[in-house]
């Protein structure tokens, strides 16, 4: 983790003297979507939250490491899953003011259980699939506390929910 100050020139010309930055590394996030419709999720403990939650897999980049490269790396490890189709549902700044990293969110279509998971983290991890129509209501209820797995998952939706709805034949009753 680095943490700095700076003088920052703004658009208009001003600047602002001291402006401080926080950055860690950059991450990869992957929401996992099996052939049934189900969201993969993991429940686990996440110190930041200081709470159990469920959560969505999910790592820091390795120096010299592709983000995909990472999300596939990090659904292997902590569900023992692999998946067919990947899709970039981009790439963002996790804090506007003082940058901290960068989240790049992956889609990955036909998610299937290959293996054990094998995190090798401290943390007892439990793996779930959740059917996507139930993901607006954990979200409601606060079961997801990490803003980078809420994010990703409210970009899934609409992902999915834009192919699902090009996919509708012409004339169909949910036209406009």
């Amino acid at each position: 983790m680095e943490v700095g100050e700076e003088d920052v020139v703004l658009p208009d010309g001003r600047t602002v003297e001291g402006f401080l930055w926080v950055r860690t590394r950059d991450f990869a996030i992957v929401v996992p979507v099996t052939e049934r419709d189900e969201i993969v999720m993991v429940r686990s403990y996440k110190h930041g939250t200081r709470n159990v939650s469920l959560s969505l897999p999910a790592g820091y980049i390795e120096e010299g490491e592709d983000p995909l490269a990472t999300a596939k790396r990090e659904l292997k490890e902590e569900t023992g899953y692999k998946a067919e189709a990947w899709s970039s549902l981009g790439r963002y700044v996790v804090d506007g003011n003082y940058g901290v990293a960068t989240e790049h969110v992956f889609l990955a279509r036909g998610a299937r259980e290959v293996t054990a998971p094998d995190s090798g983290d401290l943390e007892e991890i439990q793996v779930l699939r959740v059917p996507r129509v139930e993901i607006p209501a954990l979200l409601s209820r606060g079961e997801v506390a990490q803003l980078s797995s809420a994010a990703a998952l409210g970009l899934a939706l609409v992902e999915l929910g834009e192919t699902a709805s090009r996919s509708r034949p012409e004339g169909s009753a949910t036209d406009p």
